[in-house]
């Protein structure tokens, strides 16, 4: 089996989006749905992949408005980003439009290229009775908002571990695609 290969990514978006339901959903197989709000945590994990072995490193930020200042920490040793979003909020969708121009300021438009940068739009069940928010953003506007940063995306649930797990997975994917590895599939449109 080959060495291990190392990957640092980092999860972005604006505040209560699921970034840290998402990645705790990856790490720890669980969906946490109430938490205090997160500061900065990093979480690892090892994965296989196509019998390919990943170390990989994951820094879930702090939740980002248009004011927040973009630590220098985000653009030293990071393989990735994945920008999360939710459905349920015009604001968190212009945000993220924030964060990739801070993003791009800092680690210059050669840095932020696929598969360097994700989309992911997370939208999960809560409360209780488990009510869905009514859907303010398309899939088609994340989509094409993807598409005009030549970005990957994807949209995910956060409660769900088979689509939390392909997140992270299809964007190593992407990653080892760059390198002339594996052949990732296409990115796709549909909630599972």
């Amino acid at each position: 089996m080959p060495q291990p290969k190392s990957r640092k990514i980092a999860i972005l978006g604006y505040r209560s989006v699921g970034k840290s339901s998402l990645t705790i959903q990856f790490v720890e197989g669980q969906f946490v749905d109430s938490y205090d709000p997160t500061i900065e945590n990093t979480f690892t994990k090892m994965i296989t992949i196509n019998g390919q072995e990943y170390h990989l490193q994951l820094v879930d930020t702090a939740g980002q408005d248009e004011y927040s200042i973009f630590p220098q920490t985000y653009s030293i040793d990071i393989n990735g980003y994945i920008l999360v979003y939710s459905v349920t909020s015009n604001k968190s969708f212009e945000v993220v439009q924030v964060i990739h121009e801070k993003l791009l300021d800092m680690v210059g438009k050669a840095q932020l290229h696929p598969p360097n940068l994700w989309c992911v739009c997370v939208w999960y069940l809560i409360g209780v009775m488990f009510l869905l928010y009514s859907r303010v953003i398309s899939c088609e506007e994340g989509k094409s908002l993807a598409e005009s940063w030549n970005a990957a995306f994807m949209e995910s649930s956060a409660k769900e571990n088979q689509t939390a797990v392909e997140v992270f997975k299809r964007m190593i994917l992407e990653a080892e695609k760059l390198e002339g590895g594996v052949q990732p599939g296409k990115t796709s449109c549909s909630l599972m």
